[in-house]
């Protein structure tokens, strides 16, 4: 085997991750800014109970998904997370359809934190945005400095991802100490301001949509919602620490970030119970807390909003750009993701993150659905396959487990079951007709991509390829 891999170039990472990065990745990129943002949108669409059981049981749903994650990666600490663990599985063509598939749904999360940071920005200082005017898409109209803001902070963001996991790292773990304190401080004042009263949180459910459907609307979007657990995986390679915690750090961000989306639901809900005056608003949150709590209230929100896009941000250019080295280094893609800068991250990867995402500010703040749905779409099925690899390895005589065996089944079930209530025509939460077409471009690209590279990826030995994915040389 030795003489098979002696020329294939295999370009490594440097252990600089440690446990508090790691754990910041999995908070800081569940919560991004889905928790104080949308908590109106859920709200209007579920109830406050509907909403709050909903997060809970889709968190729940993805901690059992989860327990493949700690196994896979123990056994592969290497970049590429769910790339690695579906070929082990099922070989190079599913692994290739499995993580353009997850890189959908990481490249879209980026697109995400940046218009979201734009629309903080619509809400808090309108006159500076609305300058410009240019198109209205889907009845929202885009203005050039709304685009100009958040084509701004996605370069900022490639910057520091390029830079290194040192700066970003510390940065990352500052910034979610700082979200986690903010929520705390608003759930608190809840209490003791504006109009509190339990009662202010009716309806429990939609009175329309039921309680079961109130709650699966928000179940369906639970890929999306904590999708940040499944960063870690991504940054094996980079852990100065035993793999075999990975489980432990991937719980913890998991049970971190239910707490946080629903103190959000409870501040929302509770605390501001003239509903006409803020039906309709840009932003509910934003809404409740400066009627209810001043300006002091919304300074501290804005700012625990800004931390938690630079978090969304900076997790996914992290996990999205370590996919894309993956792909790149076993030459499923380009070899040219795989090039290090002077930092050894792999910028070229980072820049073509970046490019991409500099279209989503010009489709403006509609786009923000479409892109959810896409980006939960990309993830079950990344979810789905590495739950059956987690079956099938974990049954094998030399690795057998059972424990991992039965989480793996569940965890597939659950994968099936987001993905019909995404893809059925009929279900309450199925995909909108421009999620369809941009999930087919994004096809069309993926398929582009792998016909250029078949010949090449074709012509590699299994020894070749278990070298460059597993790097198991022996």
């Amino acid at each position: 085997m030795e003489n098979q891999i002696s020329n294939v170039e295999r370009t490594e990472l440097d252990n600089t991750m440690s446990k508090r990065f790691i754990w910041a990745i999995a908070y800081g990129s569940s919560i991004g800014w889905g928790a104080f943002i949308l908590p109106g949108d859920w709200l209007l669409s579920s109830g406050t109970l509907g909403s709050t059981l909903g997060i809970t049981i889709g968190g729940i749903l993805m901690l059992i998904i989860a327990v493949a994650y700690g196994g896979l990666t123990t056994e592969f600490p290497v970049s590429g997370g769910e790339f690695a663990f579906s070929y082990v599985g099922f070989g190079k063509y599913v692994s290739f359809i499995a993580s353009w598939f997850l890189a959908l749904g990481y490249i879209c999360v980026v697109a995400l934190n940046a218009s979201a940071f734009s629309l903080l920005f619509k809400f808090v200082l309108p006159d500076f945005l609305e300058v410009g005017y240019l198109y209205t898409i889907a009845g929202w109209d885009v203005y050039i400095m709304e685009v100009v803001l958040s084509s701004l902070i996605l370069i900022i963001f490639a910057f520091i991802s390029i830079r290194g996991s040192g700066l970003s790292g510390n940065l990352q773990f500052l910034f979610c100490l700082f979200m986690a304190i903010v929520v705390t401080i608003l759930f608190v004042w809840s209490f003791f301001t504006g109009e509190f009263t339990l009662s202010n949180a009716e309806p429990l459910f939609n009175s329309e949509n039921g309680i079961w459907t109130s709650i699966i609307l928000i179940v369906a979007v639970a890929p999306w919602m904590y999708v940040g657990f499944d960063n870690i995986p991504q940054a094996a390679e980079e852990f100065n620490f035993s793999p075999d915690k990975t489980f432990k750090l991937i719980v913890f961000g998991i049970i971190a970030s239910i707490i946080t989306y629903v103190l959000m639901i409870l501040v929302t809900s509770w605390v501001y119970p003239d509903e006409q005056s803020i039906d309709g608003a840009l932003w509910v949150t934003g809404s409740v807390v400066q009627s209810s709590m001043g300006a002091l209230g919304m300074t501290i929100l804005a700012m625990a909003i800004s931390f938690g896009v630079f978090t969304g941000l900076n997790g996914f250019y992290m996990s999205s750009s370590r996919l894309l080295f993956a792909l790149g280094r076993a030459r499923f893609i380009p070899s040219v993701f795989m090039k290090l800068g002077k930092n050894k991250t792999p910028y070229v990867s980072v820049l073509f993150i970046m490019a991409v995402c500099l279209v989503a500010p010009w489709l403006g703040r509609t786009a923000l659905s479409w892109i959810v749905d896409m980006s939960s779409t990309g993830v079950s099925v990344a979810f789905l396959i590495t739950s059956l690899v987690a079956v099938k390895f974990f049954r094998q005589k030399a690795h057998y487990n059972m424990v991992y065996v039965v989480f793996g089944v569940m965890g597939a079930l659950i994968s099936v079951v987001f993905l019909v209530l995404l893809l059925y025509p009929g279900s309450p939460a199925s995909l909108s007709a421009p999620s369809y077409i941009a999930l087919g471009a994004w096809i069309v690209l993926g398929a582009i991509f792998f016909m250029t590279q078949f010949r090449k990826i074709n012509s590699m030995s299994k020894e070749e390829l278990d070298y460059l994915i597993l790097n198991k040389d022996k």
